[in-house]
């Protein structure tokens, strides 16, 4: 381990997901723009073979107070727990995956549809900063009752431990099956890239970073449609796909009545 932290210095520090569907989608991006690391079992940090960087593999909820306090100088993580967090960092880019809403969730049967309706309530979130920020204006009084769960927050109501929960909705499949509908969202939210204000000698590399990645986003947009055409039906065609910028006609090769045409689609 003394080996491994010896050899962080003078790397750039990139914190990301241990685990989750926003570390599934990271671990693909590094693939595809060939991040290669080698990480040994048990050990959460791994270092990069072909990047002058070192992976940091952390809980997701921690991410943004390690790059605020320059532990690590970038990371990927949402931006509900950035807010959450309440630290300052710098959010350099949306990276469009991760996307969902938090929301104000309350049972189905219970009809409520004004959130001042809560106001003196049991609210159990694993967002309890962001949650009381967003009571404060409902109730200056302070009364509503919030308390932290780290997880399963969609049982509270069920339990009887709170009348309404603030939670992550994605599908809404979860919320649904626990009985419980949206009374209001309070922030849209998605993944995103910080850094830490202060650090700027990694910036070359973090720009480089940013550009692979975000033409692998930008190509995951679009697939790639290829087809045999008519002549007197290209123009027909070019309408219907007509390409990212302009499509590519290629002379047929032994039909002379037809025309070889591919281009790019936004999916």
């Amino acid at each position: 381990m003394e080996e491994v932290v010896n050899s962080l210095q003078g790397r750039c520090l990139f914190a990301v997901p241990k685990k989750g569907r926003l570390a599934e989608k990271v671990m693909d991006i590094f693939q595809k723009i060939d991040l290669q690391f080698v990480r040994k079992h048990r050990l959460d940090i791994a270092l990069c073979t072909n990047w002058n960087m070192a992976l940091i593999f952390l809980p997701a909820a921690d991410i943004a107070l390690y790059t605020s306090t320059g532990r690590v100088d970038i990371g990927i993580t949402g931006q509900d727990i950035v807010r959450e967090s309440k630290v300052n960092v710098v959010e350099v880019e949306k990276l469009g995956f991760g996307k969902c809403q938090l929301c104000v969730l309350t049972p189905k049967k219970d009809e409520i549809k004004d959130i001042k309706d809560l106001v003196g309530k049991r609210i159990v979130t694993s967002f309890p900063h962001i949650t009381r920020e967003f009571f404060a204006p409902y109730d200056p009084e302070k009364r509503t009752n919030v308390n932290y769960v780290s997880g399963s927050v969609e049982v509270s109501c069920a339990l009887g431990l709170a009348n309404a929960v603030v939670d992550l909705v994605e599908s809404g499949a979860t919320m649904r099956a626990a009985g419980l509908e949206i009374c209001q969202t309070i922030m849209n939210t998605e993944a995103v890239l910080i850094k830490n204000p202060n650090h700027s000698e990694h910036n070359a590399l973090i720009d480089k970073l940013l550009k692979r990645m975000k033409g692998v986003l930008i190509a995951s947009q679009f697939v790639l449609i290829e087809y045999n055409i008519q002549k007197d039906k290209l123009p027909q065609a070019l309408e219907i796909t007509p390409g990212q910028k302009s499509p590519t006609i290629n002379n047929p090769v032994s039909y002379t009545h037809l025309r070889a045409h591919e281009t790019p689609e936004h999916l």
